[in-house]
């Protein structure tokens, strides 16, 4: 009952994130127009203004495209890099972390040297360079993200393995001739999943501010499709005439990241009493 209520009160958050998650898979039955639909004759028009029988509840962007049907559709992108740049980067780190804590000797001391190079260098500016060397693209972005954040679930499952290698079922399993892979995977895992759950909450909302933050730069998913941080990029020229531009798609990024970031820490909470 206490971690019920110790995670009530952020259900809200929760039911936020789940809105947009809704918003994100039905985004072809709630978009009222194609979010790449230009209509010339209604550029830069204010919210809640019809031009040639378009009705644009959020206003309209520099090539009269609704707005408010390209912020669906951008939510879609963000969620679906996001979701798969942290399985990626949450198996691969997970994984390696795992096995360098199991293995120790030299496995250990070049796993953990990696990590060390990889966070020692701005996550954006190693994600920039990675964007470089791959080129621009959906897939491409998902692929660099997992590839630059993956060092921080290794460091979490390094360090949650290393205290469970002398519990005394751990030991006893390897007494008795179980393989690496069956200790691993049915000792250790299990016992770190929850505070590798924490991370990849924390880290889904920076995959979701890195997607958006490439795609400012131009470097994340390119024209015409909608991605909020493109949005953004385009709504800064217009700051002082067309103001919706920038606002709506930056309100948005900020409820989805300040929501997830909320409910992990109340995750967090949740699943270590000792936070408590």
């Amino acid at each position: 009952m206490s971690k019920i209520r110790t995670f009530l009160p952020f259900a809200p958050w929760v039911g936020i994130i789940l809105f947009f998650v809704l918003i994100a898979i039905f985004a072809p039955l709630l978009a009222p127009y194609s979010p790449d639909t230009q209509n010339l004759l209604g550029r830069l028009k204010v919210p809640g203004t019809t031009a040639r029988n378009v009705f644009y509840l959020l206003g309209s962007d520099e090539l009269g495209r609704d707005l408010f049907s390209r912020i669906i559709y951008g939510a879609r992108v963000s969620l679906a890099v996001a979701f798969a740049s942290t399985i990626l980067s949450g198996v691969l780190g997970t994984f390696l972390g795992l096995y360098a804590a199991y293995r120790r000797s030299w496995v250990e001391t070049l796993i953990m040297r990696l990590v060390d190079i990889f966070l020692s260098v701005p996550a954006i500016l190693l994600a920039i360079i990675t964007v470089a060397v791959l080129g621009t693209g959906m897939i491409n972005v998902v692929l660099v993200l997992a590839l630059t954040r993956w060092p921080r679930y290794a460091r979490v499952a390094y360090g949650q393995t290393l205290g469970l290698m002398n519990m005394p079922y751990v030991r006893l399993a390897r007494f008795m001739g179980a393989s690496s892979g069956r200790v691993m995977l049915k000792h250790l895992l299990p016992n770190i999943i929850g505070p590798i759950i924490v991370v990849a909450t924390l880290e889904f909302g920076l995959m979701v501010l890195f997607e958006a933050g490439l795609s400012f730069l131009g470097l994340g998913v390119q024209p015409p499709t909608a991605s909020w941080g493109a949005m953004l990029s385009t709504g800064r020229n217009y700051v002082a005439t067309a103001w919706w531009i920038a606002c709506f798609p930056g309100f948005c990024l900020f409820l989805l990241v300040l929501a997830v970031n909320l409910t992990g820490d109340r995750l967090k909470a949740w699943l270590d009493p000792k936070s408590r």
